[in-house]
């Protein structure tokens, strides 16, 4: 597969590699952006894929919460004006209301009324009336004991760039007061799971790969080598250790305080976090950056 510079220029970006240890991964491995990263890795020329750094789709999380229940809702604008006009703040406020009340999935939601319309016909008209394309793109739904919601980067009440819902048991006041600090750590942090036995087996599986072969490389390398017994015994399963603390809600150092772990901060507080959500405004969607002049000139015509 030729390697052309666009490939490279993004394995860069995403990666923080040099142009030439980006172009060497991507000859090593085909072409393949995923592999790229994890020879990068392996190689110590690169962290973990900043893949969200390559997000640039505009519009806004709604999120609601009643009677243990909460919802976030992704409605997606293609430029950041529209995300600011009321009409489609209110738009989002609404859809998320009827999420909260009858939406199991977005396709249940797309069909249910708003107004006396189908809420994908109230989008489609919103549509017209703004004069810009929009879509419903995600809900999650969250059910607790006790269910907190915290948006970040407020546009307005409800609602912004990124919105998490964290559900909790134990004593509804305690587990109000301290799920809106873990919620605001979940803003912050992003973690890819709540614990261990919840992430994903791929995405284990690959760091075990990645920090295998960087742990044998890196001794092969090392004028006094370990025994084998030491690196596969102690070093690997040590990277692992430190892999889910950083990357597993409960392992995670909480940001409140971070002598304590998230888990042991709940703990002290009598509570449990049995689930999250953390939606982010084009969180997955790549699309192609404009100038500020180039959108603006975009507004105009249409």
């Amino acid at each position: 597969m030729t390697v052309t510079a666009q490939m490279v220029k993004e394995l860069r970006e995403s990666t923080g590699a040099g142009m030439m240890d980006a172009k060497k991964a991507l000859v090593e491995t085909n072409g393949d952006m995923e592999a790229a990263v994890d020879w990068l890795r392996t190689k110590g020329l690169a962290k973990a894929a900043k893949k969200a750094d390559r997000v640039a789709a505009e519009g806004l999380v709604g999120v609601a919460v009643n009677n243990g229940r909460g919802v976030a809702v992704e409605i997606n604008s293609e430029t950041d004006f529209v995300a600011k006009n009321p009409d489609f703040q209110s738009l989002v406020r609404e859809v998320t209301k009827v999420a909260l009340e009858t939406g199991t999935s977005i396709e249940v939601l797309k069909a249910s009324h708003l107004n006396g319309e189908a809420v994908e016909t109230v989008i489609n008209a919103a549509i017209a009336r703004i004069g810009e394309n929009m879509t419903l793109r995600r809900m999650h739904v969250l059910e607790g004991d006790t269910v907190v919601s915290y948006v970040h980067n407020a546009a307005t009440e409800g609602m912004g760039k990124i919105g998490v819902l964290v559900a909790l048991t134990g004593p509804s006041d305690a587990a109000q007061a301290i799920g809106k600090q873990f919620a605001m750590h979940i803003a912050a942090t992003a973690p890819l799971a709540l614990s261990e036995a919840s992430l994903d087996p791929v995405v284990l599986e690959r760091e075990l790969a990645v920090q295998t072969a960087k742990a044998l490389e890196e001794n092969a390398a090392s004028a006094k080598p370990k025994p084998d017994a030491v690196i596969h015994n102690n070093i690997i399963p040590g990277r692992m250790k430190r892999f889910l603390a950083e990357n597993t809600l409960l392992g995670q150092q909480f940001v409140i305080n971070p002598d304590v772990s998230v888990e042991q901060a709940a703990k002290d507080a009598g509570v449990t976090i049995t689930g999250y959500a953390r939606v982010s405004v084009g969180e997955g969607i790549e699309k192609e950056k404009e100038d500020f002049a180039a959108e603006v000139a975009k507004m105009v015509q249409a």
